[in-house]
């Protein structure tokens, strides 16, 4: 028998076993049963993973997608208050259904985006948005607020594919994008009708553009290398044109633009037409196709915002003239004579109007106030007199016209009071002369005589009279040689806050902020002139709002008379040392706390200085000699690890330094980098662990961003109720969920 089955190659246990399973025998049926049975679940099992593993491009991106829309989406009408800064967007969101123009520190496409929500919902902007106030039966805020939730869902699959891209791991993929799904702060300011939202979706579609672009370097000038540099510019130009912030991630592809360009220069391989080419498609695709898409979102503004709005002020006059229900200009003559009324415009970026009221300086001269201020009212209005060395003119009785190179007076109609100046130091800018209202008609001096030096009229290359809305000029004292300036300095609180004018003593003919121009003008002998006769230029118009928004943002520093308990400092961020409260606290509201996810801020904050610990230790290795890694791995280095680092600096170190009131959800962008730092630090500690020490690792990862999540879900799905049985929230007494 053994030599039989030595020659079939049969085995004597195989032989055994057929002889066991003899029919009749106890359990041999079931023996042979179970053996295929359990052979056959295991290959299910196994083409059940296969196909899982095959095609994970395709059902993972679904499933954190679909999770994404629940998270962002679930319950978001539950809250029928204006909460938190809906009160400005949603108003902004207004103004562009009533198409009147308004004034904002942050550029218009967002606002747009808002005001498109609000025109699907079938609003018709008469809601006016104040913060606490319930919503109307007529207005679909939920609508509006699912909306803003698009942008923030669509981050989700964009952080997967950037991972991707990234080359890391399928695991660290996974975790980026849970990292990003199960964040709370991202879910909850994504939730309402904000701006927070859109500023997060491009500026990850902005990283995973430049990741898709840095793919395709091997493959210069290749379809689909042209293809991901106009979407890099086009995702840079939406991110900018819905806040500033955009500028930071833009800086990020600029450094890295100037890195690859530096490489390509010192490539002397590479023929110099083709260095050339390399240049111009960046120019393109970097800064004039982002520029179009910013300059194009301001023309659209400029198109839809065509009536009279409370914005109007900070706008050239030219500018308003042209603005439907506009009183600028309107049934104003259009030569300014002796004896007419008027109001004088500044014509600096964001300029306002010449003012005075009853109240005197503090100190200095203690005579009556003069300054600059956007809201129109009747203590803006002055009077054109001759100057004292003309006694026997009369205004009443012969009409005579300033012009270029003649001396003046200017009397404040509601005070009677001459504009006048001295050789006392300005309140605030030391460095120049202290403007002032003195005397009346009859009583004053030389030092009430302003000459007026045109410097363009946009009606007319005839300078010797001054014309409503077109005529730029400047007043220079004649006493002191001095310029009246109206810059972008304001006065303390006795001051109400309005903007500082003085006598400048330095002779800039180019210095926009001593240039006036007249507003409104009322004479009745004069007959009336045609303010559309005369457009402002787009490009005029652009740079002017531009500067203006610049301005206005640099004065939104901290109110020391003021306490702001929403505010928080630059160094709470990273550490989530506190949260905001996005409404009021009362028992009978839901309530909403932006606060991030514990486990995602601590190991993204962790991972900064994990890095760098990184780097430290390999480039003192290298130093010592040793060659630990090889060029693919110092590429990853270089691009899925450095660049994320650069990204976090970018968008955190701004706020560090700016002096403006700065918020929580400032530091939102510069998370996403965080988040891709830890990614790396993640993956490559784990990139030569095996298999199953992997998938622990990151399981016990997975389960801890989750359940995190999961715990602080009322914060962003709504807590109602008292507030105090979410007190097991409140981990540090900086978190106020309760009190």
């Amino acid at each position: 028998m053994a030599s039989n089955a030595q020659t079939t190659g049969a085995d004597p246990r195989a032989e055994e076993l057929r002889r066991r399973n003899v029919a009749g025998q106890p359990g041999a049926a079931p023996q042979v049963a179970q053996a295929p049975l359990s052979e056959k679940s295991k290959e299910k099992a196994f083409s059940v993973i296969g196909f899982l593993d095959e095609y994970e491009f395709i059902w993972a991106p679904l499933l954190f997608t679909a999770l994404a829309f629940f998270t962002r989406m679930w319950k978001i009408g539950l809250s029928p208050i204006v909460t938190w800064d809906e009160a400005h967007f949603g108003k902004f969101g207004s103004h562009y259904l009533k198409r009147e123009f308004y004034f904002d520190v942050h550029p218009p496409l967002g606002k747009m985006l808002v005001g498109l929500s609000g025109y699907l919902a079938g609003y018709n902007g008469s809601f006016e948005f104040k913060s606490g106030e319930t919503y109307p039966p007529e207005l679909d805020y939920t609508f509006m607020r699912l909306f803003n939730s698009v942008f923030g869902a669509v981050c989700v699959p964009l952080a997967y594919f950037t991972a991707k891209e990234l080359n890391f791991r399928r695991p660290t993929v996974w975790l980026v994008t849970l990292m990003v799904l199960f964040e709370n702060s991202y879910t909850t300011i994504s939730r309402f009708i904000l701006l927070d939202s859109m500023l997060l979706c491009f500026t990850f579609t902005t990283v995973f553009c430049w990741s898709k672009f840095h793919r395709y370097q091997r493959d210069p000038f290749s379809p689909e290398w042209g293809l991901w540099l106009m979407l890099l510019g086009v995702s840079i130009g939406c991110v900018c044109s819905v806040k500033w912030v955009g500028f930071f991630v833009t800086a990020l592809v600029g450094l890295y633009t100037i890195e690859d360009l530096w490489n390509k220069f010192g490539d002397l391989r590479m023929p110099k037409v083709e260095l050339a080419t390399h240049l111009a498609f960046r120019v393109f695709g970097l800064i004039l196709i982002p520029l179009a898409v910013y300059m194009f979102s301001f023309y659209l503004h400029f198109l839809i915002l065509e009536n009279s709005g409370p914005g109007d002020a900070q706008m050239s006059s030219l500018f308003q003239a042209n603005l439907r229900g506009t009183e600028v200009g309107k049934d104003s003559p259009l030569e300014v004579a002796y004896g007419s009324r008027a109001t004088l415009k500044n014509m600096g970026y964001g300029g306002g109007l010449l003012h005075s009221h009853h109240q005197t300086y503090p100190e200095g001269s203690n005579q009556q106030q003069i300054t600059c201020y956007h809201h129109k009212d009747s203590n803006n209005d002055w009077f054109f007199y001759p100057n004292r060395h003309q006694p026997d003119y009369s205004p009443e009785e012969e009409l005579r016209y300033p012009g270029n190179g003649d001396v003046i007076r200017l009397i404040h109609a509601q005070t009677g009071r001459n504009l006048h100046s001295h050789s006392i130091a300005a309140p605030v800018t030391k460095a120049d002369y202290e403007v002032s209202c003195y005397g009346n008609t009859t009583v004053g001096d030389t030092k009430d005589h302003w000459k007026i030096e045109v410097v363009r009229d946009a009606a007319s290359r005839d300078y010797s009279k001054v014309r409503t809305l077109t005529t730029a000029f400047r007043l220079k004292h004649v006493d002191l040689n001095c310029y009246l300036r109206a810059g972008n300095v304001n006065l303390p609180q006795w001051g109400f806050k309005q903007i500082e004018t003085t006598c400048v003593k330095e002779n800039r003919p180019r210095d926009v902020y001593t240039h006036w121009n007249v507003e409104s003008h009322w004479n009745d002998k004069l007959p009336n002139g045609n303010p559309d006769a005369y457009k402002s230029p787009f490009l005029q118009d652009f740079i002017h709002l531009n500067v203006a928004m610049m301005t206005s943002n640099n004065a939104l520093v901290p109110d020391p008379d003021k306490q702001d308990d929403l505010a928080s400092k630059f160094w709470q961020w990273p550490f989530l040392h506190v949260g905001l409260r996005m409404c009021g606290w009362n028992d009978d509201i839901v309530k909403y706390f932006l606060l991030g996810n514990p486990i995602v801020y601590w190991g993204s904050t962790a991972s900064l200085g994990i890095f760098a610990l990184l780097v430290a230790f390999y480039t003192i290795r290298w130093q010592r000699g040793y060659d630990d890694l090889k060029p693919a791995e110092i590429d990853h280095i270089h691009y899925s690890g450095i660049y994320p680092v650069i990204g976090w600096f970018l968008h955190y170190l701004p706020f560090v330094a700016m002096g403006r009131v700065t918020y929580v959800h400032h530091y939102y962008p510069a998370l996403y980098f965080a988040i891709l730092t830890a990614g790396f630090c993640v993956d490559w500690a784990t990139r030569r662990l095996n298999k199953q020490v992997n998938w622990v690792l990151y399981g016990a990862l997975y389960v801890a961003i989750i359940g995190l999540f999961w715990l602080f879900r009322a914060i962003s799905f709504g807590m109602e109720g008292p507030s105090t049985q979410w007190s097991h929230l409140k981990w540090f007494d900086s978190w106020r969920i309760t009190d």
